[in-house]
């Protein structure tokens, strides 16, 4: 079973699009969408646990320029 998150980014003014792109193109990450509202960016990601997820993923999608806050939301399966 893998892991799966939605992180929402907040972003500078002007960036979305940019981060949005680039945060597309990280291994791992299965959506990455402009969006409006109080965060700018909305992505979703999976990976096999969260360790891997923290290190191949999450520490990346920090290193983006352009991003000034995340939120990570687990997704809960049942």
């Amino acid at each position: 079973m893998s892991v799966q998150v939605y992180i929402l980014i907040q972003t500078d003014v002007g960036k979305a699009g940019s981060v949005a792109k680039a945060v597309s193109a990280i291994p791992g990450v299965t959506l990455a969408e402009a969006v409006t509202g109080p965060y700018d960016v909305v992505m979703r990601a999976e990976a096999p646990s969260m360790e891997d997820l923290g290190r191949s993923i999450l520490s990346k999608v920090q290193a983006v320029a352009g991003i000034t806050r995340t939120l990570t939301c687990p997704v809960t399966v049942y």
